[in-house]
């Protein structure tokens, strides 16, 4: 059975780290609160963080790139979205720069286009003030920018344009 305390060596933390990492790319602050559920001490956490990037199983370029790349891909998440999330994980202003350019801007305005349309569509039985409304709200909790939610609601409630 689990003891509520178990108690990990470096090296024993350190292997646990390493699969931790490889499994799926992390960033800094997910591996500090590993390292605290392991009950490990702060010096402890340090050395095994060194090791870690030493040996690049942490890499937090990589992790913001591949967290940029998935969320948008799969969740279909806009540049704010993905931008504040990762601010919230503590990465750089740099890193988080370049994870926004590995987002081709032609694959990002279809997207964006296509989530629009299908959500207009969906909407029914409403006002037609009540239903930009709901595509503005669900647009800009996806993370997608002000100005391409409104220029697509205007295209969108005025088809003859």
């Amino acid at each position: 059975m689990n003891e509520p305390y178990k108690s990990y060596t470096v090296e024993e933390a350190k292997r646990k780290l390493e699969h931790y990492c490889v499994y799926q790319d992390r960033c800094h602050e997910e591996v500090q609160q590993k390292l605290k559920s392991l009950n490990m001490i702060p010096l402890a956490a340090d050395a095994i963080i060194v090791h870690l990037i030493e040996h690049n199983f942490l890499n937090e370029e990589r992790f913001a790139c591949s967290y940029a790349r998935g969320k948008f891909r799969i969740k279909h998440y806009g540049k704010r979205r993905i931008v504040n999330e990762l601010k919230m994980r503590g990465i750089s202003k740099y890193n988080i720069d370049k994870a926004l350019k590995e987002i081709n801007e032609e694959e990002y305005i279809e997207t964006f286009n296509a989530l629009a349309e299908k959500q207009w569509n969906s909407i029914t039985g409403s006002s037609i003030l009540n239903k930009k409304k709901k595509l503005t709200d669900y647009l800009l909790r996806k993370g997608f920018e002000n100005s391409l939610i409104y220029d697509k609601i205007n295209v969108l409630s005025h088809p003859e344009y």
